[in-house]
């Protein structure tokens, strides 16, 4: 009898031994997952710009799916200001369209992000012309 009390004391020792053990893989699989790492906030900021006497006519800007039209900003120079973008934001788009006086005027588009620009187009001559610049966080 004792025996057979020894085995079954055995038998729950080793039962629970092992659903200790899985309870503590279970814990440090979960810590190791970074999932807020994946992704983090960068300043971003558009920027506009034409020669004098360049005039700006219509800018359009989107970050995600959140869409902003702005039309005959005052001055050769637009900027957006510095805002937060999560790089979970699959796209940045800015398009911007002047009226340039002559063939040497340019239109200047930039995207900023964390002080750098990362992105810019430049569009020279005269007449109406459209500059679009475009910017994902996501890797292909």
């Amino acid at each position: 009898m004792k025996q057979f009390y020894k085995s079954k004391s055995l038998l729950r020792l080793s039962f629970l031994f092992v659903l200790l053990f899985s309870v503590i893989t279970v814990v440090n699989s979960c810590k190791k997952d970074n999932d807020d790492e994946e992704f983090a906030d960068h300043v971003v900021q558009f920027e506009v710009k034409t020669t004098t006497g360049g005039v700006i006519r219509a800018i359009v800007t989107q970050v995600g799916t959140v869409k902003t039209d702005i039309f005959d900003p005052v001055g050769t120079t637009w900027t957006s200001g510095e805002f937060f973008v999560n790089s979970s934001q699959a796209q940045l788009n800015l398009d911007a369209k002047a009226d340039l006086p002559d063939a040497t005027s340019e239109l200047v588009v930039n995207l900023w992000i964390d002080g750098e620009i990362v992105k810019t187009k430049k569009m020279v001559g005269a007449g109406p012309l459209v500059a679009s610049i475009d910017y994902s966080f996501l890797e292909l």
